[in-house]
């Protein structure tokens, strides 16, 4: 079977061989229903209570903080609606550059009558600081701003927001599932600092897709989006994943574990990438701007991000396009757009997102490949002229 070199570890990440082996009980003999009260069952509520620790203690937050879901689109709409739930329509405020987890269930609240206040974001991706404190100087209920962008790897000051936020007693939430196994994450600073919840992913740091959780401040209350039989404190009900649980769990502790390691790892191979991608003309998004040691964001003037990534998939490399597409109608990248990034640039933009297991040879014939298939692009578009 053909397999690319995988280079978008940004969308998902393999599953690593401690944690399958990990959830394989659980798949097999191990199936009992953590909420009965049989051997079965007293022994998937350890499992369980065992992951909600081991995920608590990789971003030093207390176990009773961990609400585990089924993805993060659905912690960060718990987050927005819950707390928005049963109260009367008044203001929020989302960045631009969201994931559209976070900013469809913002455009849903604004269809029933809140006001949506979009934080705006400079060239280089970083958050407005005056634009920002204008917004929070609108006391809105509630703040959500991305730890790290998925797509340009832009790492935003959420201690420094936060505590900007503070003083207008605003809810804070941070979508962090691109932080995990990237990034040192410390919620109890968070928190002090005016961060009151964070969202993660598993299978953003070589865990199971199907578990996410959201990480809590107990002073905020939520609504329930799914109502049963009152799992996870009542916040989701529905019976666990288990094995999913308990591999989110082993993840969290690896992903800690290999942190300083995976970060140099990164570093150093985002910067032959970008040495080779600058040499063949290409521009690099937030190039001056703090970013995750793993994610590269680039574009070639005249040239299609989609086609550029379905000519370099065969040439057996997997990478991300910045657009979101339809067959009908491919859109350039709303964060590319929100910097300011003319929309033929942006809808050129192609990311490499590299993760563990990836090398130094991978990149130079990625580099390789990326030359050859300009030229190929180049020349077609001369004939075609």
């Amino acid at each position: 079977m053909f397999q690319p070199v995988y280079l978008d570890h940004n969308a998902t990440t393999p599953l690593d061989p401690a944690v399958l082996a990990a959830m394989l009980p659980w798949l097999e003999s191990r199936f009992g229903n953590a909420s009965s009260r049989h051997e079965y069952g007293r022994a998937a509520r350890r499992a369980i209570d065992e992951a909600r620790q081991q995920v608590a203690a990789a971003v030093n937050a207390h176990p009773t903080e961990v609400v585990f879901t089924s993805n993060g689109s659905e912690a960060n709409n718990l987050l927005i609606k819950g707390v928005t739930a049963g109260s009367r329509p008044a203001c929020l405020a989302v960045s631009a550059i969201e994931h559209p987890c976070v900013l469809k269930p913002a455009a849903q609240l604004a269809r029933q009558g809140w006001q949506v206040l979009e934080i705006a974001v400079d060239a280089a991706g970083q958050i407005d600081r005056p634009h920002f404190e204008a917004v929070i100087a609108a006391k809105p209920r509630l703040v959500s701003l991305m730890l790290a962008n998925n797509e340009t790897g832009v790492i935003q000051d959420i201690p420094a927001l936060a505590d900007l936020a503070r003083a207008s007693a605003t809810w804070f939430h941070s979508d962090a599932v691109q932080g995990l196994g990237k990034l040192p994450i410390d919620f109890r600073a968070l928190n002090r600092a005016g961060l009151h919840a964070m969202t993660l992913s598993a299978h953003k740091a070589q865990g199971p897709q199907g578990v996410a959780a959201l990480v809590l401040d107990k002073r905020l209350e939520l609504q329930a989006q799914v109502a049963g039989g009152g799992q996870e404190r009542g916040l989701r009900s529905g019976t666990e994943n288990v094995a999913a649980i308990v591999g989110f769990g082993v993840a969290a502790e690896l992903a800690v574990s290999r942190l300083a390691e995976q970060q140099s790892l990164s570093g150093m191979l985002k910067v032959r990438l970008e040495a080779g991608v600058v040499e063949l003309g290409g521009q690099i998004f937030s190039a001056d701007a703090p970013r995750l040691a793993n994610t590269s964001f680039f574009a070639f003037a005249d040239v299609d991000g989609e086609t550029l990534v379905g000519k370099l998939d065969r040439a057996g490399f997997a990478v991300a396009s910045g657009a979101a597409c339809s067959s009908a109608n491919p859109e350039p990248s709303h964060v590319l757009r929100a910097m300011g990034v003319d929309a033929e640039m942006a809808r050129g933009a192609i990311r490499v997102s590299v993760g563990r297991g990836n090398t130094v040879a991978q990149i130079d014939e990625f580099i390789h490949a990326l030359r050859a298939t300009l030229v190929s692009l180049r020349g077609l578009a001369a004939l075609a002229a």
